[in-house]
């Protein structure tokens, strides 16, 4: 599970073939003990919690930082690593 990014305690990740589980393109954002998968072209999370603050932080950066999510889920899905992505 390659960390992509970080940012105010926030990590995100992405999981290697992870197309099956959630089926949309979609990255793993844990902070302290909340953990939740959230989908990359709308920003909603899918499954999981973050407290809202952390919640709205992440869905800056995946609306910043789109284009780049969606060319890394398409190497995460083919089992290839992601790019780091900058923070926010």
């Amino acid at each position: 599970m390659p960390v992509i990014s970080m940012f105010y305690g926030i990590i995100i990740s992405l999981y290697f073939l992870d197309n099956k589980h959630h089926n949309l393109p979609h990255i793993h954002a844990k902070y302290a003990e909340f953990e939740a998968s959230i989908g990359i072209a709308d920003g909603e999370i899918l499954a999981g919690e973050l407290p809202r603050k952390q919640l709205r932080l992440v869905q800056a950066w995946i609306e910043l930082r789109r284009d780049e999510l969606a060319a890394d889920w398409d190497l995460a899905a083919n089992g290839e690593k992601p790019y780091r992505i900058d923070p926010l």
